[in-house]
C-alpha cells in the first residue's frame, strides 16, 4: 500500500478504531459535577465552566504597554466543561474558547468566542454530550464518525494565510475569523487530507516555513505537513512508526525535524473495551524515550536514539552543531519521571481535587548523529509552557520563558521565569500563592532585550489579569497590567500577532 492511500484510509477510518455500542454506553454520570460544586478550593475557578461567549470589554490597564506590543495576543483553551448536568472527567475534554486581547495605544481589549465546532455546535443544540472526548466517555455518548467529530479546537491557535487557525490534537485545524473569532469551517489542505491529524504545536521557522505533525495513533502512523508562509501546502506524508505513542509537540533545527516519543503507547485493545481515548494508553518504560530525526529535506532520512525514559509534553527548542565528529543536535524539553499526571493531576481537578503527580523539570539533550549517542542534563528548575523569542527557533538560543514554581496546596505554578539553558541561571517574578500562572510569551522589540507577555488568574480578585514585563528585568515585576473584569479558565496556548 503507498502512503498517499494509507493517509486516505487513516482520514477515512478515524485515527483509532470505532467502538462498539455497548462500550460507549458503560461510563454513567457519577457525580463529578457535584463534586466540583461541594469543593471548597479557591483554585477551582481556574476550571469553572463557561456558558457563553464573552463579547468585547475595555480591561482595566496600569502602566504603559510599549509599543512592540501594539496587535493581538490570542490565547484559546478549554472552557466548556459542562452540559447537560454532565461534567467532563478531563481538563482536556473542554470545548474550546479562543480569547483575543487586542493591545492599542494603552488600551486593551478583551473577546472571548467559543470555537463552533460540529461537535460544539450539535451537543449544544442537544442539551447533552453526544460523543466521547480525550478522556470521558459520557453516558449514552454515540459512535464517533471520524476525528474531527470529537474535534474540540481548544490546545492552540496559529495566524497563517490571512486567518486564525485554532488547533486540537487528533483532527483538522479549525478557520477562524481573525478580528471577529467567528468560526468559518474545518481547514483541508488537500482532498486526501481532510480529517487527518493536525498537531496542537507547529513550529515556524523564521523564513516563515510552518512545519508540522499529525499522530494516528490507531494506525501507527505520524503525518508530516510543509506549509509555506502563505498557508500554501507544499508537502504532506506519512510515516509507519512502530509502538507510536503519544506525542503533543515537537521541535524543528535547520535540518532536522525531531519528535521525541515517550513509553506512552496506544492499546487499540483497551480502546476496544470501552476506554477512553486517554486510558487506551500504555506506560512501557521498558522502550525508553525514543528519539526521532527525520531530515527536513528527505523525510525517506530518519535516524532513531534513545534517551532514559521520561514523558514530555512540551519542548523548547533545538539546533544543529557541526562539529569534527558530524552534526550535534541540540535540545531542551519539560521532561517528568512519567506520565502520572495524563491521569491524575489533570484529571482530578475537574472534581476540585489536587493530587499531586511528578513535576516537570528543564532537561536539556545532546543528540550526537555520528556516534548515535544521546545524553541528558536535568536542571533543577520545575519548568512548563517553554517558549523563545520566535526570531531563534532552529537555532542556538540560550534563553527560554517559562511558568515555574509548583505550590503543595494547588495545581499550576506561581512563578514566570527565563532561564540560560547554557548557564542553568534563572531570573523569576514570583506572582504569589493566590495567582494561576499561564503560558507567557516572548515579544521580540527591535535589538531590543524585548518584552515577556502573558496571563495569570489572580484568585484574591477573581479576575484574570494580562502583564507584560521587561525581559531582562524580569524580577522587577510588570512594566504594564490589564486587569479583565471576571475569571476565565485556565488555557494552554497562544500567540502574538503584532499589527
Amino acid at each position: 500500500m503507498n502512503r498517499r492511500e494509507l493517509l486516505r484510509r487513516l482520514a477515512a477510518a478515524g485515527a483509532a478504531p470505532l467502538l462498539p455500542s455497548w462500550a460507549l454506553a458503560k461510563a454513567s454520570s457519577d457525580g463529578w459535577q457535584a463534586e466540583f460544586e461541594a469543593s471548597g478550593a479557591a483554585w477551582k475557578a481556574g476550571f469553572a465552566n463557561l456558558a457563553t461567549d464573552l463579547p468585547p470589554v475595555r480591561a482595566a490597564v496600569s502602566g504603559r504597554f510599549p509599543d512592540a506590543l501594539t496587535g493581538t495576543l490570542y490565547r484559546t483553551g478549554p472552557a466548556g466543561h459542562e452540559l447537560g448536568g454532565q461534567r467532563y472527567h478531563h481538563w482536556f475534554d473542554g470545548d474550546g474558547m479562543t480569547q483575543r486581547f487586542a493591545i492599542d495605544r494603552g488600551e486593551v481589549v478583551h473577546q472571548g468566542r467559543f470555537v463552533a465546532t460540529p461537535k460544539r455546535v450539535a451537543e449544544q443544540r442537544a442539551g447533552r454530550r453526544l460523543t466521547e472526548a480525550f478522556g470521558t466517555v459520557p453516558e449514552g455518548a454515540e459512535l464517533p464518525q471520524s476525528p474531527d467529530s470529537m474535534n474540540v479546537a481548544n490546545i492552540n491557535v496559529l495566524p497563517l494565510g490571512g486567518e486564525l487557525l485554532a488547533l486540537w490534537e487528533g483532527g483538522s485545524a479549525t478557520r477562524l475569523d481573525a478580528r471577529t473569532l467567528e468560526t468559518r469551517g474545518f481547514k483541508t489542505w488537500r482532498p486526501d487530507l481532510a480529517g487527518l491529524p493536525f498537531s496542537a504545536h507547529p513550529r515556524v521557522d523564521p523564513d516563515g516555513t510552518v512545519w508540522n505533525f499529525g499522530i494516528g495513533s490507531g494506525r501507527g502512523l505520524l503525518v508530516l505537513y510543509e506549509i509555506g508562509a502563505d498557508g500554501t501546502l507544499r508537502r504532506a506524508d506519512g510515516v509507519q512508526v512502530p509502538d507510536l505513542p503519544m506525542v503533543h509537540d515537537f521541535a524543528v533545527t535547520e535540518r532536522h525535524l525531531v519528535f521525541l516519543m515517550p513509553p506512552l503507547v496506544y492499546d487499540p485493545e483497551r480502546k476496544k473495551a470501552g476506554a477512553s481515548f486517554a486510558d487506551a494508553h500504555v506506560w512501557r518504560p521498558e522502550l525508553g524515550l525514543r528519539v526521532l530525526l527525520v531530515d527536513k529535506k528527505d523525510w525517506s532520512k530518519r535516524q532513531w536514539l534513545r534517551l532514559p525514559t521520561g514523558f514530555v509534553f512540551h519542548l523548547g527548542n533545538a539546533w544543529d552543531e557541526s562539529t569534527p565528529g558530524g552534526t550535534v543536535v541540540h535540545l531542551d524539553y519539560m521532561r517528568y519521571d512519567s506520565a502520572e499526571s495524563v491521569f491524575t493531576s489533570n484529571r482530578e481537578v475537574m472534581r476540585g481535587r489536587r493530587v499531586r503527580s511528578p513535576e516537570p523539570y528543564l532537561t536539556t539533550a545532546t543528540l550526537n548523529l555520528g556516534t548515535g549517542q544521546a545524553s541528558q542534563a536535568v536542571l533543577p528548575v520545575e519548568a512548563e509552557f517553554p517558549r523563545i523569542d520566535p526570531r531563534r527557533i532552529g537555532l542556538r538560543h540560550r534563553q527560554v520563558v517559562h511558568a515555574t514554581q509548583v505550590m503543595d496546596a494547588r495545581p499550576g505554578f506561581a512563578a514566570i521565569a527565563r532561564t540560560d539553558v547554557e548557564a542553568g541561571t534563572s531570573q523569576r517574578f514570583v506572582y504569589g500563592p493566590q495567582a494561576l500562572v499561564e503560558e507567557h510569551l516572548f515579544v521580540p522589540d527591535g535589538a531590543g532585550p524585548g518584552w515577556v507577555l502573558g496571563t495569570v488568574l489572580d484568585l484574591t480578585q477573581k479576575k484574570t489579569v494580562l502583564s507584560c514585563f521587561a525581559a531582562d528585568r524580569l524580577a522587577d515585576g510588570p512594566v504594564a497590567r490589564a486587569m479583565l473584569p471576571y475569571a476565565l479558565p485556565l488555557g494552554l496556548h497562544g500567540t502574538f500577532a503584532a499589527a
